[in-house]
């Protein structure tokens, strides 16, 4: 299946989401679908709750693999919530795999104000400079490593212009967003120097199913962890600064990396909390 097939594939699921009506749909034998980190019958879940989706529309697609992913938003009676899908397929066009995320503020225990889904050029266009599949995932995997016990230790490479964007948010050069307050106005390389995520115990369940070569975008999965004992910790400058989270706690997440030229350009989230240490019925797979 080629790009412009995988595409195709991916509009007759959200128009049959939006129906409610999975039988539109072909699914292998044995497919699997899962919303929010739990295995469920096509069907359930957002299928008997979805209004509509909005307006924003990031796709991208896998074609050596038979994937395509969506970053979307969905909306539900009076809930706006991120939305984020994995979709794989066998030889015939059938649907293997289903993947979604849900980010509903309602059950977030950590709530970001204000999530707007707009368009990113950088992240809708194609790679300047392509990079291979393996380098692409490993760069990926790097910013993991980083984030995880964050030190000040820079384990992959950033463009000096990369921005992160998480559940609708811009967490990079954002001096507003209040959640990393002494980091907020920074770039995404220079806030890991500093070493502010310091109570991101483990990034564990690491997953890259989807590599995009020609965009450039790797969608990856994964937990993070935090066991919430850190009360304040110094940043590389000297500062101290409080923990946010100090709580026995689990995120959840789909994240985009767009890597141009052998450096990530611009990252995109989307996470929910999920119970501390949950398993991901994916893994072993």
């Amino acid at each position: 299946m080629d790009r412009a097939a995988l595409y195709a594939k991916l509009d007759e699921y959200k128009a049959a989401l939006i129906a409610r009506d999975p039988a539109r749909l072909a699914w292998a034998p044995g497919a699997q679908f899962s919303e929010n980190n739990v295995m469920l019958e096509p069907g359930d879940g957002l299928w008997g709750t979805i209004d509509r989706l909005g307006d924003y529309d990031l796709r991208f697609a896998d074609p050596s693999t038979r994937q395509v992913g969506f970053f979307g938003v969905t909306h539900e009676y009076s809930e706006e919530s991120g939305f984020a899908l994995r979709l794989a397929f066998d030889a015939s066009g059938a649907i293997t795999e289903a993947e979604t995320i849900v980010v509903r503020q309602s059950d977030s225990g950590i709530k970001f104000p204000n999530p707007k889904f707009w368009d990113k050029p950088i992240m809708n266009s194609n790679a300047e400079v392509p990079t291979p599949r393996e380098e692409m995932i490993a760069l990926s995997d790097g910013y993991f490593s980083t984030l995880q016990l964050n030190d000040g230790t820079i384990r992959t490479k950033f463009h000096p212009e990369c921005d992160r964007v998480e559940n609708g948010v811009q967490t990079t050069r954002n001096p507003d967003f209040a959640f990393i307050v002494p980091v907020a106005a920074m770039g995404c390389e220079d806030q890991f120097r500093m070493g502010n995520y310091r109570y991101d115990d483990r990034l564990r369940g690491r997953r890259f199913p989807l590599v995009d070569e020609e965009r450039g975008i790797v969608m990856a999965f994964g937990f993070i962890d935090h066991c919430g004992r850190i009360k304040e910790y110094q940043l590389t400058d000297g500062r101290t600064v409080q923990s946010p989270i100090r709580f026995p706690h689990s995120f959840y997440l789909a994240e985009l990396f767009r890597i141009d030229n052998g450096m990530i350009r611009q990252i995109e989230a989307n996470f929910i909390t999920v119970p501390y240490h949950m398993k991901s019925p994916w893994d072993g797979k």
